[in-house]
């Protein structure tokens, strides 16, 4: 089933079907870097039971993304359910197949399930759980707007929680968005922006 389409991609229910196509990132020790291990065909087909379990508990998941035109596999983004310090969050996750990197995908999958959960699903909060070292996906979490939040252990190791809310998506809706290409954040236009908001 198909969730919902950007500029570029579509987003829909994942099926064991794609199973091959998720090994291309599993069994890749590159794209699988800041996870605790690679995984195999059995795995991904747990991996995949599990994702599907979440549609039916929370009508939410990871979602196969693929390039519109041509439906070519691009990798798995979406909105999972998460608990952190013991709160209900709903984290956006992103891994792509690593010959699509650095195209702008997963900013733009991203951003299409920010928007999906916000105007859609009527969540007030996103969250993305970011190991420390891995700087692309910390780019990729500012570039939809998000913040550092704090620092805290999960799955046995330190990760960054960055986080955006209805009323941050608010202000980069009227202001546009508050961050440079490498990613850091234009604090200059975040004051001016706030400085001059009238709401």
């Amino acid at each position: 089933m198909r969730i919902l389409e950007t500029a570029r991609l579509s987003l829909r229910e994942m099926t064991e079907e794609d199973i091959p196509y998720l090994l291309q990132i599993f069994t890749d020790p590159q794209a699988m870097a800041y996870y605790s291990s690679t995984k195999n065909e059995a795995e991904a087909r747990t991996w995949v039971r599990w994702v599907r379990s979440c549609y039916e508990k929370s009508g939410i998941g990871l979602w196969i993304v693929e390039e519109t035109e041509s439906s070519r596999f691009i990798g798995q983004v979406g909105l999972m359910p998460q608990v952190i310090a013991g709160r209900d969050e709903v984290e956006i996750g992103y891994s792509l197949v690593r010959h699509e990197w650095n195209k702008g995908y997963a900013t733009e999958a991203a951003i299409g399930c920010r928007d999906y959960g916000f105007h859609h699903l009527g969540l007030t909060r996103l969250i993305s759980i970011i190991d420390p070292r891995h700087t692309k996906s910390r780019n990729v979490a500012l570039k939809v707007g998000m913040e550092w939040e704090k620092q805290i252990i999960k799955w046995e190791k330190n990760v960054d929680i960055y986080a955006i809310s209805v009323s941050r998506q608010h202000d980069i809706e009227r202001y546009g968005p508050f961050w440079k290409e490498d990613g850091a954040q234009d604090i200059l236009q975040l004051k001016r922006a706030h400085k001059n908001k009238s709401w």
